[in-house]
């Protein structure tokens, strides 16, 4: 059975030549089932819009694995605070969440966070950078250990987007391959 894999993108999008968009064309050239979702307005995201949008992909397309990036990280926490998948993942992937109060005026829909109870999976991997503007490495190292999941910190590679460097991301698509081969 082939693994759906969905991935989440943050404020302002994750549209070529970010990792992201590079990860879902990697994923669908060897005919594996992707859903990169396109939230609306990605500029100015709006909390109960992007919520709706979060809980028809989960229901229409029932993914295994989910990659989220960014602001979409605040919103799974948000979801999962109220709800529950039929199935949980096999695999969560936090990569460069914002700290959980942050302060911008363009995203204070989705602020404060909380975490929730549960991620709705049976594994996550939470992915930080040592010098993400949106997150210190103390507040990361906080988060883990209150999700109680494993961290992999990238040394200098700032929001972990394409203005840091991310286009193709190599050791993600090697990680993917591994969680859909399994």
């Amino acid at each position: 059975m082939t693994k759906r894999v969905l991935l989440l993108h943050g404020w302002g999008g994750s549209d070529y030549p970010h990792w992201q968009s590079w990860l879902a064309g990697e994923i669908a050239k060897d005919y594996g089932c992707v859903y990169f979702l396109k939230f609306s307005d990605f500029d100015r995201p709006k909390y109960d819009v992007w919520m709706q949008e979060l809980k028809t992909a989960l229901e229409e397309f029932k993914p295994d694995i989910v990659i989220c990036h960014s602001l979409a990280n605040t919103l799974w926490f948000h979801y999962c605070q109220t709800q529950r998948l039929e199935k949980k993942l096999q695999k969560l992937y936090l990569v460069a969440p914002p700290s959980m109060d942050c302060a911008l005026d363009e995203l204070s829909e989705f602020f404060p966070a909380t975490l929730p109870a549960s991620l709705n999976a049976a594994d996550a991997l939470l992915i930080t950078s040592t010098n993400d503007p949106y997150m210190t490495q103390e507040e990361a190292q906080n988060l883990q250990k209150k999700l109680r999941v494993e961290m992999k910190v990238l040394k200098n590679a700032g929001h972990i987007n394409a203005d840091s460097g991310f286009g193709e991301w190599e050791w993600m698509r090697q990680e993917l391959q591994k969680e859909l081969n399994s």
